[in-house]
């Protein structure tokens, strides 16, 4: 069968290629699963240079989350639509994948939306419920809300109450995130501080950042007191530092956020969180914008437009 594998780590994926492997075998309490989409997430991008904390060991097969049809396994029939977290792997025609990481696919979501809900949205959840306990009449601040994590924050946070300002680079993917998705506001990033007070009468209470770098430094000037800044990712390529007297003064909290860490160190609550997620997508409370689909052999395009940020949602791979 066909899967993209990293065989030697690089900034170009010189060392990735679309390969013949042999087809996984389903061990006890494994479901075998033909791959209907694969979701392409930001740390699969990190992996293939060896940036991500996760650092498997070569060769390896990306993927974190996928949707398709059993062929066989515990606890499924042949033929049933299911999606999974895999973390690894899930850039392949087939996978085997543990039972307990498997569930229904709810019927109304494409293959390619049902692959794109668990990575994001299990972020987005642990860090504004779990982590920031965002109140309803908070202000939520998301950066990079045009990215598959930042626009399902957006999704998420609407779907729970939350008011939303909503940031990006370019205006015009923020009108498609208005248009779909109705956050309060929308505002260009960098040069949001201003406008952000301004909306919130002093300062957002909860600031969602999967970007870094410049927006995070902005961001400590326009968090009102007792402020949850969630760090989320690096995607501007700068990993930003901040320091102590600016969180001391002001009364915020940097809060670190790792949702699939979470769910390991708390099983109890991982599983809380996953059913929560899934059980807003089957009441159709949230839903997931699919940008792009691309054949897995055209795997490096989707890669490239993870890399440069075409996207408005989630880039999916469709062997």
């Amino acid at each position: 069968m066909k899967a993209v594998v990293v065989a030697a780590l690089s900034d170009d994926l010189s060392g990735t290629a679309l390969a013949d492997v042999p087809e996984p075998v389903a061990k006890l309490g494994q479901v075998l699963i033909h791959v209907k989409a694969a979701s392409l997430n930001f740390p699969d991008l990190l992996m293939t240079k060896g940036e991500y904390q996760l650092k498997p060991p070569l060769p390896f097969t990306p993927g974190m989350e996928i949707a398709g049809e059993v062929i066989a396994g515990d606890g499924f029939a042949a033929g049933d639509a299911v999606v999974a977290g895999t973390r690894l792997g899930g850039f392949a025609e087939i996978v085997a994948v543990d039972a307990d990481a498997v569930r229904g696919k709810p019927a109304h979501l494409s293959f390619a939306e049902a692959a794109s809900v668990g990575t994001a949205y299990l972020t987005a959840y642990v860090a504004l419920v779990r982590l920031a306990a965002v109140q309803p009449e908070e202000w939520v601040l998301v950066h990079g809300a045009t990215g598959g994590v930042g626009l399902a924050a957006v999704d998420l946070a609407k779907a729970l109450g939350y008011r939303v300002i909503a940031t990006s680079r370019s205006m015009e993917k923020l009108s498609v995130v208005m248009d779909e998705y109705s956050p309060d506001a929308v505002v260009p990033a960098p040069g949001f501080r201003e406008a952000v007070k301004d909306l919130t009468g002093g300062g957002a209470n909860v600031i969602y950042d999967p970007v870094g770098g410049d927006v995070f430094d902005e961001s400590t000037r326009c968090i009102a007191f007792g402020g949850r800044l969630l760090v989320v990712g690096f995607t501007s390529g700068r990993i930003a530092t901040v320091s102590t007297n600016m969180p001391l003064i002001k009364g915020f909290s940097v809060v670190g956020v790792r949702a699939g860490e979470y769910g390991r160190q708390f099983p109890d609550k991982g599983r809380e969180n996953l059913a929560a997620v899934w059980k807003l997508a089957e009441d159709k409370k949230i839903r997931p914008r699919v940008h792009a689909e691309y054949p897995l052999a055209d795997w490096r395009s989707a890669f490239a437009a993870m890399q440069d940020s075409e996207m408005v949602g989630k880039l999916v791979l469709v062997p």
